[in-house]
């Protein structure tokens, strides 16, 4: 049987992350984030800080640019592994390895593309909050000023729109790339949970 997959993908301050830990939780099974970054290393033999500084940042020069449409599984031993659409696509190879491994849930890194065509039980869900909500969370959760919120939020969601939109050609938040969006200020954690889980139930019935 196809395992259940399910990504979300999430706009900074939403609580998508947050959403996703408990939800792996609560459904007891595997967890994907930022640990992704350390599972490709160990599978690579790469330093952890090799791949983290491409983690769902884009700014490809023209060259990185040529590396990629010109070459295919370059191995990390390589001395040519090193632009950033290498380590995408090596990053991807992880994250389908581990689709196939067992129950999971992924954040963002554009799993609900790479998976899309997969055979899983696959579920994309995308968490968003109206921008108020996003800047009140993350002023409260990083004590800092409305100004370097509204900061961080512009900057992050950027990088995280300039990575889906390089590395898959659409658009982060088009509800086209999702089976399921959800605004996180209409519900509380636990009922945004549990929509996710009712939809991943009836997605493996279907």
């Amino acid at each position: 049987m196809p395992n259940t997959v399910i990504t979300i993908a999430r706009s900074y301050g939403s609580g998508g992350r947050v959403i996703g830990q408990k939800l792996a939780k609560e459904m007891d099974i595997a967890y994907y984030d930022r640990n992704l970054i350390y599972l490709t290393s160990d599978k690579s033999g790469l330093d952890p800080q090799f791949f983290s500084m491409h983690d769902e940042n884009v700014k490809p020069g023209f060259f990185e640019r040529l590396t990629y449409f010109s070459t295919k599984d370059i191995p990390p031993e390589s001395r040519r592994f090193s632009s950033r659409e290498n380590v995408f696509r090596y990053q991807q190879k992880m994250i389908r390895e581990i689709a196939e491994k067992s129950d999971c849930v992924i954040i963002g890194r554009c799993a609900n593309h790479t998976l899309k065509e997969c055979g899983h039980n696959l579920l994309r869900v995308f968490i968003w909050a109206p921008q108020e909500v996003c800047v009140t969370n993350i002023m409260k959760k990083l004590a800092i000023s409305r100004n370097d919120a509204e900061k961080m939020i512009h900057d992050i969601d950027k990088h995280r729109r300039e990575y889906f939109k390089y590395y898959t050609g659409n658009d982060w938040e088009s509800a086209k790339n999702y089976d399921l969006c959800i605004d996180s200020s209409e519900y509380t954690m636990e009922q945004a949970i549990d929509i996710i889980r009712k939809s991943a139930k009836i997605m493996c019935e279907l």
